[in-house]
């Protein structure tokens, strides 16, 4: 069976979305499910595209036991709409971007990361770029929550049943 490829989406690929990818791939390594399921991330502005996710964003994963220090930041490409099964978007901005670049026939892969959140209700996971250190938690509570959620439904899917 091939891997599920999830691939998280922001604006930069500094901040949420390889917060996400890192959150995931330590989610995944603890369910045993490295062999089912692989996760990327990208942005939608070039603003990054090398370089290590924020500081900011580093320390508070680090703190809660996530490392990112490998990640850097990519484009997302045109090649991402078939190589992926889900291309998750961290706000609506990215969201339409997402919608607007992917062509008709891979729409269904184009969602929202926060539809899989159980405790937090807001649709979007906040840009804290401009914002202090709380704002970095609250994005990591965010993504814990949604990863957590999405892990659940791929648990209970044909992706890890067969």
């Amino acid at each position: 069976m091939d891997k599920m490829r999830i691939l998280f989406v922001c604006m930069g690929n500094i901040c949420r979305s390889p917060t996400a990818e890192g959150v995931m791939r330590h989610m995944i390594r603890h369910a045993g499910l490295d062999d089912l399921i692989d996760v990327d991330s990208a942005g939608t502005h070039g603003y990054f595209i090398g370089a290590p996710p924020d500081p900011r964003a580093l320390v508070t994963a680090q703190r809660r036991g996530y490392d990112l220090s490998d990640l850097r930041g990519r484009l997302l490409v045109p090649d991402d709409f078939e190589r992926f099964d889900l291309l998750l978007a961290m706000d609506f901005t990215n969201l339409d971007k997402l919608q607007t670049l992917c062509p008709s026939q891979y729409q269904s892969k184009v969602g929202m990361l926060m539809g899989y959140a159980r405790k937090h209700k807001s649709p979007v996971v906040p840009d804290p770029y401009d914002r202090g250190p709380a704002e970095f938690e609250r994005v990591l509570d965010y993504i814990e929550d949604a990863c957590s959620g999405l892990l659940r439904a791929l648990e209970h899917s044909s992706v890890v049943l067969g």
